[in-house]
């Protein structure tokens, strides 16, 4: 209902004061500035785009890095994005949001990120926040790659935005796992044992066989050039402490949305996504990992709340830090879960509800023994992807299982080092965001674990991966279930089978064995059906 016509000067402004109140104060912070976001067409960058539209409604602009891509134009490439599930609540509350939603042509690779001048003035004018989320999130990158993207596209950011005459706040995206020769991760930034700009220079001169063949030694100790290379872009942030406004987020495993815009909400592979489906196929029946290692996870909506709440404390500040702000956001010290419960949970929600064209029955384990997955990978994975692309050859159809089983098994083992590790983080800043939050705040932007049990985030995860990843309707559920009723039975059948030919065999080799065999036969053939 609008506000009657007439009303007098001094209600009207009790009426708006009224209305201002029922709003949060971090939404009504965000009041006509304008935010400059990298990184907007990811997975996190979608959900940042949607959050700030929806429950920041007063915000005047959100200018958004992108290049032209696949033949079309970044304009083009953001109403397609408009045209996505996750989108759906903003578009039914404010069908005009998506005019707020600016374009800038560029890209992380060149200087001064691409940009024309009139847009690098138009950024330096208008934008107060910026959220700089884009990344290659490859852990198998070239290190030349990882560095040009993560590090020196870092760098090019921070040139940009040093040119914004009103910054209140530049937040940038890291990662927990960054971490890997620290034992006990905290919420600060650690001193890289090289220098970002050094790197930079060096694996632009270096010739990439070369680069190749040092790059072991150029990352020691991390795992990846991801790793390697986002702990760089930190340091490249710290360094700018004295001359903007800079604080540092990290989330861990970011997975589907719990509570919005989308309950399950993914769109994305990466991560635990894939081997999610993966297994649900019953593609992946094996993986190296210790079971009673916890699990480091962040549901994305209460990743990009808490983000726009950091924004906000960073930028509402009287005074700078005297140190750089770094959250790490995991759920660890509030929810502790083990990857083995999470396994045992999820499985019977996988059985649950199924996914389309399973190539097996799921019924896939973790291992703890490297030699024993390395063995049931010989037999669970390769025997079988190699009898079924011979199948597909005697039909003359394309054979696809081996090259899927490659992709899985350089998969599992860049994932290894993760998997088999326990990790330990410390989040008393990002846990602490509610304590400076009202009842307003806490509902626009909730981050309480406890809101969702895990069983029923795991079934919204498994649903939304199931439908925005693998675009499989809930329609086909009942069918589904039957056919893996099906595989099943033979499941069973073949693994009995299996036994029972290893049992023949050591019959033939061993006395006590063939005793034994030559019992049981005799008891089988003497039941009626059989024994007819």
């Amino acid at each position: 209902m609008g506000i009657p016509m007439g009303m007098p000067d001094k209600q009207l402004e009790n009426t708006e004061e009224a209305m201002s109140q029922d709003r949060s104060k971090i939404a009504r912070w965000y009041d006509g500035r304008s935010v400059f976001l990298t990184g907007g067409s990811g997975f996190m960058g979608k959900v940042m785009l949607e959050k700030l539209l929806y429950s920041c409604d007063g915000i005047k602009n959100i200018y958004i890095l992108l290049r032209a891509k696949r033949g079309r134009t970044p304009q083009q490439r953001i109403e397609d994005m408009w045209k996505l599930p996750v989108f759906e609540r903003l578009q039914q509350k404010d069908p005009n949001a998506i005019k707020k939603i600016v374009p800038v042509s560029g890209d992380l690779y060149t200087d001064g990120l691409g940009l024309s001048p009139s847009d690098t003035k138009l950024l330096s004018e208008n934008v107060s926040v910026v959220f700089h989320m884009a990344a290659t999130l490859k852990l198998e990158a070239t290190l030349r790659d990882a560095i040009e993207q993560n590090t020196a596209g870092t760098a090019y950011v921070l040139d940009v935005v040093k040119q914004i005459k009103n910054l209140a706040a530049f937040c940038h995206f890291s990662t927990a796992f960054c971490s890997a020769d620290i034992e006990i991760f905290e919420e600060k930034v650690y001193e890289s044992k090289d220098n970002p700009r050094e790197v930079i220079e060096l694996v632009r001169w270096l010739n990439p066989e070369a680069l190749e063949m040092a790059t072991k030694k150029i990352i020691e100790p991390h795992p990846n050039t991801y790793t390697y290379s986002k702990r760089l872009a930190e340091t490249l942030v710290y360094n700018e402490r004295d001359n903007i406004p800079v604080c540092i987020i990290r989330p861990s495993v970011v997975c589907p949305a719990g509570l919005e815009p989308l309950p399950g909400w993914v769109d994305s592979l990466n991560g635990p996504m894939g081997l999610l489906v993966a297994a649900g196929k019953g593609v992946l029946r094996s993986m190296h990992c210790i079971g009673t290692n916890r699990a480091q996870v962040i549901p994305v909506d209460y990743a990009i709340n808490a983000s726009i709440v950091i924004a906000y404390k960073l930028g509402s500040r009287k005074r700078t830090p005297d140190e750089v702000p770094v959250y790490n956001l995991t759920q660890d010290e509030v929810i502790k879960i083990t990857m083995g419960e999470v396994l045992d949970k999820g499985k019977q929600i996988v059985y649950d509800n199924p996914f389309e064209m399973q190539v097996w029955y799921p019924d896939g384990d973790i291992r703890s023994s490297k030699f024993m997955h390395t063995i049931c990978c010989i037999f669970m994975h390769w025997l079988p992807a190699l009898f079924i692309d011979f199948i597909m050859l005697l039909i003359r159809q394309k054979r696809f299982m081996i090259r899927i089983q490659k992709k899985i098994h350089q998969g599992l083992e860049l994932l290894q080092f993760f998997t088999v590790r326990e990790w330990h983080f410390k989040s008393d800043n990002f846990l602490g965001l509610v304590d400076d939050m009202d009842e307003i705040d806490r509902k626009t932007f909730p981050m309480d674990f406890f809101a969702l049990p895990i069983e029923t985030y795991l079934k919204i995860s498994v649903l939304g991966a199931r439908q925005y990843c693998m675009k499989e309707p809930l329609s086909s559920l009942p069918r589904c279930r039957v056919q893996q009723k099906v595989l099943y039975v033979v499941h069973k059948l073949f693994i009995f089978l299996l036994y029972f030919y290893a049992f023949y065999l050591l019959s033939r080799w061993i006395a006590p064995v063939r005793v034994v065999y030559d019992m049981f036969w005799n008891f089988i053939s003497q039941l009626p059906v059989i024994g007819q």
